[in-house]
């Protein structure tokens, strides 16, 4: 092989007292680049609209946090309940594990609410627009977390001997594995994915109605998730031999194709 991904031999550093974790700073960045990027849309649907997305955020970005990792813990509960768990560990967000459909659901429902009461205060375009304005940068945040993931040595897939496969330690892989030194590095399909989809999404973006980006978003990347879901080996639970996050990724993307489809047929009739 002449070429592999290493993974990086170090997830944290140290500062005097204080340790600071790369999974936690890109969660950070992308949090930041979402709302930059979220407010720079969003102020094209008109005036009066300066802080808007900043102070959504406030309250949705906790909520999200709180929702990714809920599900992330009740979707892997043998990790922290299990024989082998220790159920303080699932307050351990820097060691990883935030499922993305908690934190898009329980985020986007903070957000409604925070957005419904500044819509009191002074007016706002209809939540569609909102929803619009954020996806892009939702999934070059998505992207940036899979980076996290890399540094922790995490979420890779099966075992490749691909120019581009992922070296991983022996003390990270699991048991069955651990004959095989490189594995498919999902982490970067994911994150190549987030970003062609980012791109998409504004370019082709402007041609859609309120809400049919944000659908366009939940439904594309559904997809690609769920392809990248079979490749996974991490642990996880199953349902008719499929990973759980297989089928909400079919259900989600055909939900979200379907909202889609009617957004575009109630547009048609106005």
């Amino acid at each position: 092989m002449r070429f592999a991904i290493s993974t990086p031999t170090t997830s944290a550093v140290a500062i005097g007292p204080f340790t600071i974790h790369f999974y936690a700073l890109c969660i950070i960045a992308g949090i930041v680049i979402a709302v930059w990027l979220g407010d720079k849309r969003f102020k094209s649907h008109g005036d009066n609209l300066e802080n808007v997305v900043a102070d959504v955020a406030i309250w949705a970005v906790p909520f999200g946090i709180l929702g990714g990792r809920l599900y992330h813990v009740i979707s892997s509960p043998n990790n922290y309940f299990g024989k082998n768990g220790n159920p303080i560990d699932a307050i351990k967000i820097w060691q990883g594990g935030l499922g993305i459909w908690g934190a898009i659901s329980v985020g986007a429902i903070a957000a409604y609410f925070a957005y419904k009461n500044l819509a009191k205060k002074r007016e706002l375009p209809a939540f569609g627009y909102f929803l619009d304005a954020l996806a892009p940068g939702i999934l070059l945040a998505q992207a940036i977390g899979r980076l996290g993931n890399w540094f922790n040595g995490e979420l890779f897939g099966r075992p490749t001997n691909l120019p581009w496969a992922l070296q991983i330690p022996p003390d990270l892989r699991p048991d069955n594995y651990a004959k095989y030194l490189t594995f498919h590095p999902t982490f970067l399909y994911e994150l190549i994915w987030c970003t062609i989809l980012a791109v998409v999404l504004i370019v082709w973006g402007k041609k859609l109605v309120a809400g049919q980006v944000f659908s366009a978003y939940v439904a594309l990347y559904s997809v690609g998730r769920l392809f990248i879901e079979i490749i996974r080996i991490d642990e996880a639970n199953t349902i008719a031999g499929l990973r759980v996050n297989v089928w909400i990724s079919a259900i989600v993307a055909s939900l979200a194709l379907l909202n889609y489809l009617r957004l575009g047929r109630t547009s048609a009739k106005i």
